[in-house]
């Protein structure tokens, strides 16, 4: 196996706000039960966050609004921690920005999330809570915050009884992106399930590694999956109050989201806080407690701590610009005991109903970074000529032809974390031999892309589905209002079959792959044949 060329390696780490990997391995056969891949985590490419998202507002103990009475536009709801007061707009009941545990700053940076305390009267709900803190992004502008640990539920004006419910774990690499990316008020609308958002500490502050940190708690470098346990929890002890089912929980992600749900299929604090599970563009990526403690060293000597008292007394800016290397959830820990990708195969893992799925073209979404790349750079990334003989240079070419033969190389080999392709298959094979699984594939190919680019096309690009599902979903303006007719009735489409998922339906016949297309197209293709598409025969023989 070769190393990319660097040039190409930094552009591509740049696309992906990724720092560059290892180039592309060789066909490997399948170890122990899973595909070995290799490459950096991906972010999540995708939006700015809409005009209602970038709204905020006070969410710290003790500023509530004065009581007063339900009002037919503002519905309260008494949570476990006190009133809040939501939006009632098009059908839809908002409640934006509700905590769900203390804010982790001062000496609760990078511990386990403590309880929030109660408030008296009746605490504003009608704006999202600040974004995690992160650096600018195609998931969102750059933001300092560290009091951010909030949770949005959303459910029919006029629901009557009790309702499933959806919990969408937001992507962006665990190092961006926020819940206001996820509006689930058009899926809320049309199907009539109860929506739950929520964000999480990322990048440096959610997951860093470190021996100090070790030292205090038995673990570190989960504490963005810790975020996500708790606001699972609150879901579980709460969203009866507002007419959803806590024992129809159906939790589903995208992209590191995905990779968290995974996580918390073996979890042993998360198991028992769900019954049914999607995963979108995820795997099961983790890293190990020694490698996340190497990391963390590193990082702390980029800005010359050797404590963690000292870095416990740095500006969030200061620390979130520093080298952080690849974020992962960390396993052989307190939180994650095992490898979740070898609990899968061995069927160590909680056997509820779940969707996997990708898009058909994910890596066109990370091989921007080969735009404009010559047939040499395209040849020398690869450095294989068993790859190349399958992804030829054609005799016709242009400035995308780098990108485009890039972008099939990193999806059928899953070299980006094991996101679609190959990995995918291998990974949703495993699931089905343990538990009721229903596998998709969004291959809708020329629909608006998400990072606008003349001449590129995304194709299915990894995130290409998320606008379908999520109007506030962009690319710096709104993606959802381009749609032409047939994309519009993928986008209703969409929403059925995870709705109809969430209340404990089939969504489509198991057994295949689920091939979502526009204009009422989608069908369902054989394994055989997504093998074929994706040359899983020359990458997992």
């Amino acid at each position: 196996m070769r190393r990319a060329l660097g040039t190409i390696a930094t552009a591509l780490a740049a696309t992906l706000c990724v720092p560059p990997g290892p180039a592309i391995a060789a066909p490997v056969a399948p170890v122990a039960g899973h595909l070995t891949t290799a490459g950096s985590a991906p972010s999540a490419a995708g939006s700015a966050p809409s005009t209602l998202a970038q709204t905020g507002h006070d969410h710290t103990a003790g500023a509530a609004l004065p009581p007063g009475g339900h009002h037919p536009h503002h519905p309260v709801v008494r949570t476990d921690r006190g009133l809040v007061r939501g939006l009632r707009d098009g059908g839809v009941d908002s409640f934006l920005g509700i905590r769900y545990a203390a804010a982790p700053v001062g000496e609760l940076r990078w511990r386990a999330p403590r309880p929030a305390q109660r408030w008296d009267g009746v605490a504003d709900a009608t704006a999202y809570g600040d974004r995690c803190a992160a650096t600018a992004s195609g998931n969102g502008p750059r933001t300092e915050a560290e009091d951010c640990l909030f949770v949005n539920v959303q459910r029919p004006a006029r629901g009557s009884g009790t309702l499933p419910v959806y919990v969408f774990i937001h992507g962006g690499g665990l190092t961006n992106g926020s819940s206001n990316q996820a509006d689930m008020a058009a899926i809320v609308r049309q199907t009539g399930v109860v929506g739950v958002s929520f964000n999480y500490r990322l990048g440096v502050l959610g997951f860093l590694g470190h021996p100090g940190l070790t030292a205090e708690s038995g673990e570190s470098g989960n504490y963005g999956f810790q975020d996500q346990q708790a606001a699972l929890g609150w879901v579980r002890r709460n969203i009866a109050a507002f007419g959803g089912d806590p024992q129809r929980v159906t939790v589903g992600g995208e992209s590191a989201g995905g990779w968290s749900v995974c996580g918390h299929l073996v979890a042993p604090g998360s198991q028992r806080l769900f019954a049914r599970a999607m995963m979108q563009s995820g795997s099961c990526l983790t890293r190990t407690l020694a490698a996340a403690e190497t990391a963390g060293q590193a990082l702390a000597a980029a800005v010359s701590c050797t404590d963690v008292a000292c870095l416990r007394q740095l500006p969030a800016g200061t620390l979130i610009d520093a080298p952080s290397g690849q974020v992962a959830v960390v396993r052989g820990t307190p939180t994650l005991p095992p490898d979740p990708r070898q609990a899968v195969a061995a069927g160590q893992f909680a056997r509820v109903p779940i969707v996997v799925g990708a898009t058909r073209d994910e890596g066109r979404t990370f091989a921007q970074g080969f735009i404009g790349a010559t047939r040499q750079t395209y040849e020398a990334w690869v450095g294989d000529e068993r790859v190349l003989a399958r992804y030829p240079w054609p005799a016709e070419s242009d400035q995308f032809t780098a990108a485009y033969l890039a972008g099939a190389v990193m999806t059928d080999s899953g070299m980006i974390a094991g996101i679609g392709g190959c990995a995918q298959r291998l990974l949703t094979r495993d699931f089905a031999r343990w538990t009721p699984t229903w596998a998709y594939e969004f291959a809708h190919r020329t629909g608006p892309g998400l990072t606008p680019i003349p001449g590129y096309v995304w194709g299915a690009g990894h995130a290409a589905e998320l606008a379908y599902l999520f109007p506030s979903f962009d690319n710096g303006t709104p993606i959802a209002p381009t749609f032409d007719a047939g994309e519009r009735r993928l986008a209703r489409d969409m929403k059925n079959h995870w709705a109809s998922f969430v209340r404990g339906q089939a969504p489509w016949p198991r057994g295949g792959i689920l091939s979502l297309r526009a204009g009422g197209q989608s069908r369902m293709i054989t394994d055989a044949r997504y093998a074929a598409q994706h040359q899983c025969g020359f990458w997992t023989p």
